[in-house]
């Protein structure tokens, strides 16, 4: 037996042993993902189980270096468990953005001890986090930031404000973009800190959104404290920490792209039932439901491609804005044709007959997927720019 299907019998027995049964039901939505921190929201007592038992293996993050927590899996290791999990649909134990954003950024900028202060925390779920990155006069041109940082010695003092921080109010640390100087360029002067959220100072306020969820927040920042041990990389260099983190932002949005658990070709089946030969009976919607089909599985084959071909750990460059771009245009026309599919049923604002409104909210949330996380537009000038290498306008 070869060492890696040895891997793979092992890894098989192990989950099925302590994958507890409810966590191999599907996902209903963000609200029902494990996202940890100091005072988690646990809608069920096995989120915390599962998420507790993978961390103690290091598989939250499984292909992070075993000496921050992580697993130490190879690409092969890797493949195998995620291949496993999907066999017994068991579910991510933790969705964090310190695993999906600030980790990668850490082992690439981070010193030996920030990396052993912060990473084991966000392996084992420990400490929730968000993004301070966008101002309401900094959006897509986001080095146009206001927010200060005023150095005090040891440590800096922040003022200013944050908008479209998700789930700040929820968050225990955030990791946040400052300025530390206004004597060059704007991409100048710009640097990455951490601090704790919790502390005088700080003030999260959720903004409500149409779909009627309020995932958002409005941050603001007066004389917070950031201890300058918690400064990633050069003071005025983080311009570069922002944007390789950005990579890393666009491949996790891409990722609202993928199919879910039942494609919308069983959800038409299931409401228009099929003809003689197996075919949807709804002949208008066939070909639309045919088309994003085929270009979902053309996108999912394309970004398996190029996570293999990526080096481990270093992310997808400016082929991310492509898959950002993509994904979130995908997510989009899937809940499109969840709305014509579900008909009388999809228009359902609350009340349990309708799950709440989860067809209509969903599609309303979606439209936000082309503008977080950069706008289409600006993922497209990034496309132009750095993938087909074309000219300034």
């Amino acid at each position: 037996m070869s060492d890696i299907e040895q891997f793979r019998q092992e890894t098989r027995a192990w989950l099925e042993e302590n994958c507890p049964v409810a966590m191999r039901e599907p996902v209903r939505g963000f609200d029902d993902l494990y996202n940890g921190g100091r005072n988690p929201e646990i809608d069920h007592p096995d989120q915390k189980v599962w998420c507790d038992r993978m961390a103690q293996r290091g598989w939250t993050v499984p292909h992070w270096p075993k000496e921050y927590g992580g697993g130490g899996l190879d690409k092969d290791e890797l493949k195998v468990l995620r291949e496993e999990m999907r066999r017994i649909t068991a579910r991510s134990p933790l969705d964090s953005f310190g695993i999906s954003m600030l980790g990668p950024a850490l082992l690439h900028f981070g010193t030996e001890e920030q990396k052993l202060e912060h990473l084991p925390r966000i392996v084992r779920g420990e400490i929730r986090w968000c993004q301070g990155y966008s101002e309401p006069n900094a959006g897509s041109d986001l080095a146009s930031l206001a927010t200060r940082a005023d150095d005090q010695g040891d440590h800096y003092l922040i003022n200013g404000q944050k908008v479209w921080t998700s789930y700040a109010d929820k968050s225990d640390w955030i990791f946040c973009l400052v300025r530390t100087d206004n004597s060059g360029s704007k991409h100048e002067g710009i640097s990455f800190v951490l601090f704790d959220m919790d502390q005088p100072g700080v003030e999260a306020r959720p903004i409500k959104l149409i779909s009627g969820s309020s995932p958002f927040c409005e941050t603001f920042f007066d004389n917070a404290r950031a201890e300058k041990k918690n400064l990633i990389g050069e003071e005025g260099n983080g311009w570069t920490i922002a944007k390789y983190l950005l990579t890393h932002e666009r491949e996790m949005i891409s990722s609202f792209g993928a199919p879910p658990k039942k494609s919308v070709g069983q959800l038409a089946v299931e409401s228009f039932g099929a003809d003689a030969s197996g075919r949807l009976a709804n002949s208008i919607l066939r070909p639309t439901i045919a088309q994003y089909q085929l270009d979902t599985l053309a996108f999912g084959a394309t970004m398996a491609r190029v996570g293999d071909e990526a080096k481990a750990g270093q992310g997808l460059g400016a082929a991310s804005s492509i898959f950002k771009y993509y994904g979130t245009e995908l997510n989009k026309r899937r809940n499109e044709l969840n709305l014509a599919v579900g008909g009388e049923f999809a228009l359902g604002w609350e009340g349990e007959a309708y799950r709440d409104g989860a067809i209509s909210r969903d599609w309303l949330r979606s439209k936000g997927n082309s503008i977080e996380g950069g706008t289409s537009e600006v993922q497209l000038n990034i496309v132009a720019k750095r993938v087909l290498g074309l000219p300034d306008a």
